[in-house]
């Protein structure tokens, strides 16, 4: 059964994974539409930047990151010159670490399902007037809506997840920064095996379920789109 400090880590777990899931959204598809759109001749390097988590160890990423947080880094150090709370260690702390490090997960799908719109769509709205905002909106994000789907599932499941980063941004403290992952860890070591398997069986389903949905989804698309 799941303990009070469970269900805590769970409750931190999921609004940790919301909140990024919705950041990464706002930020993430507009710059995947330009990634897509773009004739820029560097744009690979933007690009290595965006997918760097998928191949950094999230220790070196989450090191990095608290060091930037941290009350000296370029971060920590403005925020506390303005007078604003310490990051590391916080749970604000904990969502900005997860949305560099989750990037990639909701960015990629995105560009991928804009370029595959190809410009001919575009082409016949603009004829119609539609203005660059209307384009995008009524043409682009319908047409797109498979790859919107899958980024956020795949941006909230990755954020789930998560371990070396938050532990290294976040500690583990209770109620705070603990999230299931690290709860999982707590629970190994100190050989309660028997809430290690209700939270990891838990996120196994989870996340069974949620990439169901996912491909499911897609597959009516694809039947509808022939």
């Amino acid at each position: 059964m799941l303990s009070e400090l469970d269900i805590l880590a769970l409750l931190t777990t999921v609004k940790l994974a919301g909140l990024t899931t919705i950041i990464l959204l706002l930020l993430g598809t507009p710059l995947a539409w330009w990634l897509a759109r773009t004739e820029w001749r560097y744009k690979f390097f933007l690009e290595a930047v965006v997918a760097l988590p998928l191949v950094l160890p999230p220790t070196v990423l989450g090191f990095y990151l608290l060091i930037a947080l941290g009350p000296h880094g370029p971060i920590g150090g403005l925020m506390e010159w303005a007078g604003g709370p310490s990051l590391a260690f916080t749970f604000t702390g904990l969502v900005i670490g997860s949305v560099f490090y989750s990037m990639p997960f909701v960015v990629q799908p995105l560009q991928n399902a804009f370029s595959a719109i190809g410009p001919r769509p575009l082409e016949v709205a603009a004829t119609l007037r539609a203005s660059p905002l209307d384009r995008f909106f009524s043409v682009a994000l319908p047409l797109a809506r498979s790859g919107l789907l899958t980024a956020m599932v795949l941006g909230f499941a990755h954020t789930v997840g998560e371990f070396g980063v938050v532990l290294m941004i976040g500690g583990n403290i209770p109620g705070e920064t603990q999230v299931l992952s690290i709860a999982i860890y707590d629970h190994v070591e100190a050989l309660e095996y028997g809430h290690a398997h209700w939270l990891s069986g838990g996120l196994v389903l989870l996340s069974f379920v949620m990439l169901t949905v996912v491909y499911l989804v897609n597959r009516r698309f694809s039947v509808i789109q022939k």
